[in-house]
């Protein structure tokens, strides 16, 4: 980009929207993916970056006719923008509730638990006397025990084994991909050798509805609950994986058409409120949703 100032002017301002916008491109990739995070239009989200890189007298990204990359630059800022955002929830939520008090019991699931930790720890700054109890466990587990009132919310995948309800909140949402160790061969094994989780993960069915469309023989070779653990035999090139897109990192790799593999399907995370959530649920809930991009308040079950 053309015509940036090498340093931001001395009245420069970095406005918590544009922030936002920044996050919400980062994560998703894509203007239009990013605008229906932040309920804005594709053309008022580009605006908001060219705003944010005349502040900054930086290109943040790199574009293409695939998307939008963020760049060095935008990584550096990237990691200031969450730290304020942060900061800014928990300014306004400090005078919201302060006097909030109680437990809230949330179930989360393997990838659900990405941003747990931040999000936990800025609750606990905005409600000390909050009592907040974590669940880890897979969705078909955590659904049950909110039904039963075993826990207050949870964060969940809601598939063939836990049904989607009309008042759950989806948070995100990506393509799951056949992910392989880089350089490796055990995508070219047959039967193809499968690194999934138990029976009831929605991402198994999905993997295995997809390679029985394409009749493409397989064995499961591996099982385990949590996607790090499929990621080792991943790294051990012992099997293949079907994995959230944004989890490929180093060692590993996407596998493509070229490699002969089915499109699995999207995957999304989302949600629910158990029966009659409390003030402090509620609060919490906000957290989580506004913490992935989400509007927030969301429904008790229905």
């Amino acid at each position: 980009m053309t015509g940036l100032s090498p340093l931001p002017a001395p009245a420069a301002t970095l406005h918590i929207d544009l922030l936002k916008t920044l996050m919400a491109i980062a994560e998703t990739g894509s203007v239009t993916a990013a605008a229906a995070r932040v309920a804005r239009s594709p053309g008022a989200v580009s605006m908001q970056i060219k705003r944010l890189e005349e502040t900054i007298g930086r290109t943040l990204f790199e574009r293409s006719r695939q998307g939008m990359e963020i760049n060095a630059d935008g990584e550096r800022l990237l990691a200031y923008a969450r730290r304020m955002v942060d900061l800014h929830r928990e300014a306004l939520d400090a005078f919201r509730a302060p006097e909030l008090s109680g437990e809230v019991r949330i179930g989360v699931s393997d990838l659900g638990s990405l941003r747990l930790s931040e999000v936990l720890a800025a609750f606990a700054r905005s409600y000390p006397r909050v009592t907040v109890d974590v669940v880890m466990g897979p969705s078909a587990v955590l659904g049950p025990k909110l039904e039963h009132g075993r826990l207050d919310l949870a964060v969940l995948t809601p598939g063939s084994t836990v049904p989607w309800r009309r008042r759950d909140k989806v948070l995100h949402d990506e393509p799951l991909v056949w992910v392989g160790r880089d350089g490796g061969r055990g995508f070219r094994e047959r039967p193809l050798p499968l690194a999934l989780a138990a029976f009831g993960c929605p991402w198994r069915r999905a993997a295995l509805e997809a390679l029985e469309r394409a009749g493409i023989p397989y064995r499961v070779a591996y099982t385990s609950e949590f996607s790090e653990a499929q990621k080792a035999a991943i790294h051990a090139d012992l099997a293949i994986a079907p994995l959230p897109r944004s989890v490929v990192g180093s060692g590993l790799m996407q596998l493509r058409a070229p490699e002969g593999l089915p499109e699995i399907g999207i995957w999304r995370i989302a949600l629910r409120l158990g029966a009659d959530p409390s003030a402090a649920t509620l609060a919490l809930a906000d957290r989580v949703a506004e913490s992935y991009g989400a509007t927030s308040r969301a429904q008790g079950a229905a």
